[in-house]
């Protein structure tokens, strides 16, 4: 969904919520408020236990996920990294990434996909 931006407050809280079953070929699902101009993808998710976003590839953009409550699991080109809530991950343009929760509480997050 591509909005026009009218100011720079976004309320997540405003957009829809979506449910993104087996998101990039991940388990389980995930909750997103998605913020999309067409410039950039701002994400509010939710990944719930044992649930992952499947492993691909940034061809055409970065990623910055940041943690705000838990720890996540990133493998980020083979390398398996932890990152905990208040730290940030980032997935440069060509790079292959996914996230795993491996805990038993929810990961929440933003993430910015910036189109380049």
């Amino acid at each position: 969904m591509l909005r026009k931006v009218i100011n720079m407050k976004i309320d997540f809280n405003k957009l829809d919520a979506q449910k993104l079953e087996s998101f990039q070929g991940g388990l389980k699902h995930f909750d997103a408020n998605i913020y999309n101009d067409g410039i950039n993808k701002i994400i509010r998710g939710k990944l719930i236990p044992g649930a992952s976003i499947g492993l691909h590839t940034h061809d055409s953009s970065s990623e910055i996920i940041f943690i705000t409550k838990g720890c996540a699991k990133f493998v980020t080109d083979d390398v398996v990294e932890y990152v905990n809530e208040g730290e940030c991950h980032y997935c440069k343009k060509g790079s292959s990434h996914t996230l795993i929760n491996e805990t038993k509480e929810d990961i929440e997050f933003f993430a910015v996909v910036p189109q380049q």
